[in-house]
């Protein structure tokens, strides 16, 4: 009697087993249908996923700002869709969301790169930017100057956001002067909140967008952003590979936009 239950229980465990399995094997397998323009019309929503921060979408008081924030308030008005707002502070996770339609676009001022062009489709240019060295100025830093030449980069520590597309960057960086240069990828903070470490003297060197430095300049007047890291880089907005006709549209609605003058007051807004 007590086999017959045994062997019942264990017959029930394989077919369990066996069924996790054939799910598991449709679950990876399975074709996901291309979401496309015409797709994303039919329904009327598009979603767009960015960052918490100045530059994508932030709270400030009772209302809703942020670079990115607003030219998708401004592609909704052209485009007569409904844009809704994820929030992700990784970029690789942004991507992982679009590959599997989370998300239509990715909002965010994005290097374009060789690497990055094989995967997805990407936006005319929605700014021009470059990423900066953030550090001390002699004043704030003991009379000790600032960094101005890249090879004085060699076996210093520099922090990004997890992910930051900054990153790539570095590593050619370590290759061109032949050194070592360490890279803290911070889980928790953005540029900004990195940026106020590097003017409480908690931490000395963050890369970030230059962008981003100036609107920190302001704030404090401590921190030098003047050490170039890179050259003026094309940054745009990215779709996948398998909707041209969205990337048609997005570039239509953008050009729409920059016409009627919507777009430099936003930009003027955050990048005065």
């Amino acid at each position: 009697m007590r086999f017959k239950k045994l062997f019942t229980v264990y017959i029930v465990l394989l077919f369990l087993a066996v069924i996790s399995m054939i799910m598991l094997w449709y679950l990876k397998n399975k074709t996901i249908s291309p979401r496309d323009y015409e797709e994303i019309r039919q329904e009327g929503v598009l979603r767009m996923v960015t960052e918490y921060n100045q530059s994508g979408y932030y709270i400030s008081g009772d209302t809703i700002e942020g670079f990115q924030y607003e030219l998708a308030q401004a592609i909704a008005q052209v485009s007569g869709l409904e844009v809704q707002i994820q929030l992700e502070m990784s970029l690789t996770k942004s991507f992982d969301q679009l590959t599997t339609q989370q998300c239509d676009i990715i909002a965010q001022n994005i290097p374009v790169t060789i690497e990055n062009r094989e995967l997805y489709l990407f936006t005319d240019p929605i700014v021009l930017n470059k990423q900066v060295l953030v550090q001390r100025t002699a004043k704030a830093n003991n009379n000790i100057p600032p960094i101005r030449n890249q090879l004085d980069l060699a076996g210093k520590t520099l922090y990004i956001p997890e992910n930051s597309p900054a990153i790539l960057r570095i590593r050619n960086l370590e290759h061109e002067i032949g050194d070592t240069i360490y890279i803290v990828e911070d889980k928790v903070y953005s540029s900004e909140q990195l940026i106020i470490m590097v003017a409480k003297g908690d931490i000395d060197y963050v890369v970030c967008d230059q962008q981003i430095a100036l609107k920190s300049k302001k704030q404090f007047p401590e921190i030098d952003i003047d050490t170039d890291i890179s050259f003026t880089q094309l940054q745009s907005w990215a779709v996948r590979k398998d909707s041209p006709v969205l990337l048609d549209s997005l570039n239509s609605w953008m050009r729409q936009i920059r016409k009627n003058g919507v777009y430099n007051k936003i930009y003027k807004r955050y990048y005065p």
